[in-house]
């Protein structure tokens, strides 16, 4: 879908904390007057047609761009009522063009269905209020709907609430199947924080098969084959994380909110994603994304960068060899 993109450049550099990383450098972007419309680009994934779809969270919308730039067309707009969307959290799209926005609306997590075109299609409210359960940086926490994953078919949530790790949803809201035991933490009294230790990001695999990255606590992921079933557990680990393990408190803070007193649960993780050869991609907040073989080894270490370091909020593959990472919307030629 790009054209005349210029050869790619990958070197091997010296990543943080010495950790040798190879360096991807931008190929193509969403042109800069393009760019300059939008408050935060959230998410940037690519429609059949070829066109940019663009998810902005600050300004509560999703937009149409032509790969030009030429043609920008708000196709979702913020609003309480079905059809738009208000305090948006997350968002991801299928390959038949439809994509999902997960908002919060009162304070009820919600998930919206729509066309390409921003005609939508469905939704439903989950049966709980919104929750704050991981901190992300110093404004955004993982909510329960912060870590959809759309299939076209089905939506998978982190529902740690469930008793599992995975809530499976049909289009219509019902609960199609929930999968996953939670991990033991060893702060299982306390509810709250034995939940956010459990949070994390459902991803499905494009040829059957789910994995499941934790954000908190120790950082792991898991996979699980297509009847829910857990394949392996392994541990994240590179020197760009021993920060985090060597500050792993004890004891967590909590703060109060209008639905309750939570702990205060920071992260290591800020995005995740599958690439269609199977491979685990998993973005630190630190501007380094380890990349994972489907038998759960480590087979590299990626900086991103564009304009600077780039530490992903999402990574959409856009077809072999290519992935579109945002902020920015910059895209990389990947092997």
């Amino acid at each position: 879908m790009l054209k005349h993109l210029m050869p790619v450049v990958a070197v091997v550099a010296l990543g943080l904390q010495g950790q040798r990383a190879e360096a991807l450098r931008s190929i193509a972007a969403l042109p800069a007057h393009a760019a300059g419309s939008f408050e935060e680009i959230t998410a940037c994934h690519i429609s059949p047609e070829g066109d940019y779809i663009i998810f902005d969270r600050r300004s509560h919308a999703v937009s149409r761009v032509s790969r030009d730039g030429s043609a920008i067309r708000q196709v979702v707009q913020i609003g309480i009522e079905p059809g738009r969307i208000l305090l948006p959290i997350a968002f991801d799209s299928a390959a038949n063009g439809t994509f999902v926005v997960a908002d919060t609306p009162g304070g009820i997590d919600r998930i919206q269905m729509f066309l390409d075109s921003g005609s939508r299609i469905g939704g439903f409210s989950l049966p709980r209020r919104s929750t704050p359960r991981v901190a992300l940086g110093n404004s955004n926490y993982l909510n329960v709907v912060d870590s959809v994953d759309y299939t076209g078919k089905t939506i998978l949530v982190s529902d740690p609430e469930s008793g599992a790790l995975i809530s499976e949803y049909g289009l219509d809201g019902s609960v199609i199947r929930t999968f996953g035991t939670l991990r033991e933490t060893g702060h299982e009294a306390d509810r709250e924080l034995h939940l956010a230790l459990n949070s994390g990001y459902p991803l499905s695999i494009d040829d059957g098969g789910f994995y499941f990255v934790f954000v908190a606590g120790v950082p792991m992921f898991r996979k699980y084959d297509a009847r829910g079933v857990l394949l392996y557990e392994r541990h994240i680990e590179g020197p760009a994380i021993d920060e985090h393990l060597r500050t792993l408190p004890s004891v967590w803070p909590r703060r109060k909110t209008t639905s309750g007193e939570y702990p205060i649960v920071t992260g290591a993780i800020r995005n995740a994603s599958v690439s269609p050869d199977g491979s685990l991609w998993i973005s630190l907040l630190l501007p380094l994304t380890y990349v994972y073989d489907s038998s759960g080894e480590k087979q590299r270490t990626v900086e991103f960068r564009a304009s600077g370091l780039l530490s992903p909020t999402d990574l959409f593959f856009a077809g072999p060899g290519r992935v579109i990472a945002s902020p920015g919307c910059y895209t990389f030629a990947v092997k």
